[in-house]
């Protein structure tokens, strides 16, 4: 039997995510060109994906462009129910017949999104940050910016002085290397 193929291409908007409700990605313009050839017992599909999403900055909440490039391959079988065998392997009930690819086109885009969303030095939107580093307390010395002063048993019982938890120290040193 002779491998037949057939392209299609999607222009992925704002309306698509918002359709598709994930929690990655809820913006963007996303091309992908989908290419399916048939095989004898499978079909195998590559996205072919470019474009640009938009994600909040993880420091100061603005929105954030994020471009996005892949390709991806997924294999599709006939079977009697439906199946994940693999990373790249769907199996889809015979009587179906049909894979709506919606969601793998999402879960691809998504996967090519960094963990971690941050600004470029100096880009972060400065009365945002200027409000978190007024809200850092790093010193025991340090008034709280809130007027809350903690009632330490631990710190009257050393002269008045009060200890700040080693964990927040911690914490502290994560911000200083963003």
């Amino acid at each position: 039997m002779r491998e037949q193929h057939k392209q299609y291409e999607f222009l992925l908007d704002n309306i698509y995510f918002a359709h598709i409700d994930g929690q990655e990605v809820q913006k963007g313009k996303v091309n992908v060109v989908l290419d399916v050839k048939k095989h004898t017992h499978s079909f195998e599909f590559t996205f072919h994906t470019s474009g640009i999403v938009f994600v909040p900055c993880d420091r100061c909440l603005d929105e954030m462009e994020i471009p996005v490039e892949s390709e991806d391959k997924l294999t599709v079988k006939f079977g009697r129910e439906y199946a994940e065998e693999g990373e790249n392997l769907i199996v889809i009930p015979e009587e179906e017949g049909e894979i709506n690819v919606a969601w793998f086109m999402y879960e691809f885009i998504a996967l090519t999104v960094p963990m971690k969303h941050v600004h470029g030095p100096g880009k972060c939107n400065k009365s945002m940050t200027s409000k978190l580093s007024k809200h850092l307390r790093t010193t025991v010395d340090e008034p709280a910016e809130d007027g809350f002063e903690g009632n330490d048993e631990e710190a009257e019982a050393e002269g008045g002085e009060q200890a700040i938890d080693p964990r927040w120290n911690e914490l502290k040193k994560i911000l200083d290397n963003n």
